[in-house]
């Protein structure tokens, strides 16, 4: 595969910060769509994800430089090369401070929260599936060995020195997998947020499918740097993704509230209305009589 998509003199254009970059773009004009379709200020959701990028990428930044601290003291160059370096804990922080950050800025702008969790369900799919295009390119996250036809094989030696990726065997392509996951994921949110039952429905249905991706992909990716939960039975992401589907589940629960969706397969609910006619009774004869006379009278 392709670490480097190309050069400009001595720099390098990593394929994965490039495929990141272009998801990122796409996702962003996605979510000022989304953002209409829920009822959003599409200003206001624009500027959450930028706090959010801005946060993920400083506390994932921050995180290298601590851990790597005493050799960028003694080789402060190295910081320029910090941005080529993947590893699962170092997207988890910055997973994690994008999310708070985000979350922070909604509180302060007063956005309802299911509905902006709504309005960022498919841009945020389409963005990982961006982002594993990229994976698959440079060799991050890669795949077990495989003697499939469709196995990918690296070659380049910054795939080694970047991912740790073995070179010279054939591995699952499963960044490739988990990317289809996604792209398919985005366009089912994309149908169904308008035709949502009540809010946070989108929101929910990202969870479950973002969390059972990535539980079915772990099984082809290579178990090195990803943890170990219940004594082997699951890795670092394989639990997280259990939590996700949870969280999804409940997500999904009925809740009281003024908003009415159109469900699937589209319609709306019927309001109660009070009368023999509104559940589709015959009017009795008494009743009809009754209507009669006071016309007559």
């Amino acid at each position: 595969m392709h670490p480097v998509l190309f050069h400009i003199g001595s720099i390098l254009i990593p394929a994965y910060g490039a495929s990141a970059a272009l998801g990122v773009l796409l996702a962003l004009a996605l979510a000022l769509r989304t953002a209409r379709v829920a009822g959003l200020n599409p200003n206001h959701v624009w500027n959450l994800c930028i706090v959010g990028l801005l946060a993920a990428l400083l506390g994932s930044r921050l995180l290298l430089v601590a851990a790597n601290w005493t050799a960028l003291r003694i080789h402060p160059q190295w910081l320029l090369g910090l941005a080529m370096i993947h590893h699962p804990l170092v997207a988890a922080v910055g997973a994690l401070a994008g999310a708070v950050a985000a979350a922070i800025y909604a509180l302060r702008a007063k956005l309802p929260p299911w509905a902006t969790a709504d309005a960022l369900a498919a841009p945020l799919a389409l963005c990982l599936a961006f982002e594993q295009v990229g994976a698959l390119l440079a060799g991050s996250g890669y795949g077990t060995e495989t003697g499939l036809r469709w196995a990918v094989t690296y070659e380049h030696p910054l795939a080694a020195r970047w991912s740790g990726t073995p070179l010279g065997v054939a591995l699952h392509p499963v960044q490739l997998y988990a990317a289809l996951a996604f792209l398919a994921l985005s366009a089912f949110l994309l149908f169904w947020l308008p035709r949502r039952r009540q809010r946070g429905d989108a929101a929910g249905l990202w969870l479950l499918g973002a969390g059972v991706a990535v539980f079915v992909t772990e099984f082809w990716r290579d178990p090195e740097g990803r943890g170990v939960v219940f004594g082997g039975a699951l890795d670092g992401p394989q639990a997280a993704a259990v939590l996700m589907v949870v969280a999804g589940g409940l997500a999904l629960r009925e809740r009281k509230g003024p908003f009415e969706g159109v469900g699937f397969p589209p319609f709306r609910k019927r309001r109660e209305r009070m009368g023999p006619e509104a559940s589709g009774q015959p009017r009795s004869e008494e009743t009809a009589g009754m209507k009669n006379e006071e016309k007559d009278v």
